[in-house]
């Protein structure tokens, strides 16, 4: 019995890496641009069902992104020094594991779908598919990072979708924003692993954009900013949503500074710090709502 219990606990861990539940970064800057597309459709409170949908939604489509990735990465993922112990790359896990794993996870977020509008239905399909997709486009082109930015950003129209019903001009600009944001700090991740990729052939646009890569980041960033500044002007938004837009040039004059050195553990440490600046924003859309002024 103990050493069946034992079993039990080191597969809970095994999966729980493999989804990544223990390293919640990637959730959290797909939950933001989420809730502030929930947020800007409902003009303040969404409706409880479509929240909770929604950010269930968002976990599990995550993880099933995490999953999917690894299975296309198996044979690379040895050979990188972040990745080399992910269990699917240590054979702590099979191919078939994780594929079920996906399998049932996707599932279980098409099935939370079925219980909103039919147009919310079509685009997670899309959003399935787009999801499969993305691991791959590494292999095909040195722009994976603009492919992602779709992908993180499916769930603006979504979630628009499921609160209105259809998708205003207003969702794109926020889907425009965090494309381009997406764009900006997956390339800060890539900086991290740029000579392990090289090596083992896998593309990114910080491969792509090399010594002019912090200048891109830049542009992108800027991009972000001005579009996340359009579509709070189309949602009318004011004083504390521009706290936020204040607090997002702040953050990401801060990532510059972290990644002028090009060091793996500040390009890292850029990286994470979106998660704050993401949060900040969310926040000050929010407190627009709520707060008088």
């Amino acid at each position: 019995m103990a050493v069946s219990s034992w079993t039990l606990k080191e597969k809970i861990s095994v999966y729980k890496r493999l989804t990544r539940l223990d390293r919640p970064i990637g959730t959290l800057l797909l939950m933001w641009p989420c809730l502030m597309a929930l947020v800007l459709a409902a003009g303040g409170m969404p409706d409880v069902k479509v929240l909770v949908i929604f950010v269930f939604g968002v976990f599990i489509m995550r993880a099933c992104g995490c999953v999917i990735n690894d299975f296309a990465d198996r044979k690379l993922d040895a050979h990188v020094e972040r990745t080399k112990n992910r269990p699917l790359a240590s054979g702590e896990v099979s191919s078939k594991e994780v594929l079920m794993l996906f399998i049932v996870m996707a599932l279980i977020a098409f099935s939370l779908v079925l219980f909103l509008n039919p147009l919310v239905v079509k685009l997670s399909v899309v959003g399935i598919i787009l999801t499969i997709m993305y691991p791959f486009m590494k292999r095909v082109t040195n722009m994976p990072q603009m492919f992602l930015g779709i992908v993180w950003s499916w769930s603006i129209p979504m979630a628009y979708a499921a609160q209105l019903g259809y998708v205003p001009v207003e969702a794109w600009w926020l889907f425009a924003a965090n494309w381009c944001w997406t764009v900006a700090y997956d390339t800060m991740y890539a900086m991290v692993d740029r000579d392990d990729d090289l090596k083992v052939g896998i593309k990114s646009t910080a491969i792509l954009f090399g010594s002019y890569d912090r200048q891109w980041i830049a542009l992108f960033q800027l991009a972000a900013l001005t579009c996340f500044i359009c579509a709070g002007w189309s949602a009318e938004r004011g004083l504390f949503y521009g706290v936020g837009i204040s607090s997002f040039i702040v953050f990401s004059a801060y990532q510059q500074w972290l990644i002028y050195s090009r060091e793996r553990a500040l390009c890292f440490k850029a990286f994470l710090n979106n998660n704050w600046a993401g949060f900040a924003l969310f926040i000050a859309l929010a407190a627009d709502y709520i707060l008088p002024y």
